[in-house]
């Protein structure tokens, strides 16, 4: 009962910032709930959340979905995402939270300062994103960041780039959730806690919705982006 109110606090947070963003539905509640409720529940639980945003995403951009760029990283995801249910069984919680804070941390870095990464090129490269993207949304429901770098690298168009994160992302979730039943992570607290976000979530993305004109996107992702930068830095603390 504790837990109810933050839980459905931070899943609008996490809709309401996606909705205007285009990100945040996982880094979010993944940078406050696991001090809240432990990263073992925390995760299966921000996995089930996430699913629900991006199907929601998806349906928006669909049509621009390009399954040639997005198949060699899905063979990656593939082979990464049982590792990282893997290391969230078998690692200590405050490495596994030190080691998420830091992701969470250098993301939000990276996006402020404006960097790019050079081009890369071959399926080499793409398995390899698309294994640590798996690792990270399999231990931390935190594929984002390096499939957002590799795709700004690649130059994808702006719908294209859209509907190809949210293929992506939509795989890692399915596969994220099967690996949490197979390994009985989503538990009935788990399953209670996701009931209690599934209201939070389709009010922030109304909220969203409206909010969006009249705030200034551009200046709202920085606010995200240091606001993640801090609680990062605070989890690696911790």
């Amino acid at each position: 009962m504790g837990t109810d109110l933050p839980v459905a606090l931070v899943t609008l947070a996490a809709a309401l910032t996606q909705r205007l963003s285009g990100f945040g539905s996982g880094l979010i509640p993944m940078s406050i709930l696991p001090g809240l409720m432990g990263i073992r529940t925390a995760t299966p639980l921000v996995a089930l959340i996430t699913t629900t945003v991006d199907v929601l995403m998806l349906s928006r951009y669909r049509a621009g979905i390009r399954p040639r760029a997005v198949s060699p990283l899905l063979v990656g995801m593939t082979f990464g995402i049982p590792l990282g249910i893997l290391a969230l069984r078998r690692i200590d919680e405050r490495m596994v939270l030190g080691v998420l804070g830091a992701v969470i941390s250098l993301y939000a870095v990276y996006a402020l300062a404006g960097f790019r990464i050079p081009r890369p090129n071959g399926r080499p490269w793409a398995w390899g994103v698309g294994f640590l993207a798996g690792m990270l949304g399999g231990a931390y429901n935190t594929s984002g960041p390096p499939l957002i770098v590799y795709g700004q690298a690649l130059e994808w168009p702006p719908d294209e780039f859209k509907a190809n994160l949210q293929t992506l992302f939509i795989f890692n979730d399915a596969l994220v959730i099967a690996g949490h039943l197979v390994a009985q992570n989503i538990t009935p607290v788990v399953a209670r806690a996701y009931l209690i976000a599934v209201p939070a979530l389709l009010l922030g993305f109304l909220i969203g919705g409206r909010l969006s004109r009249y705030l200034n996107p551009e200046r709202f992702r920085i606010l995200v982006l240091v606001l993640l930068c801090i609680l990062g830095v605070r989890l690696v603390l911790a």
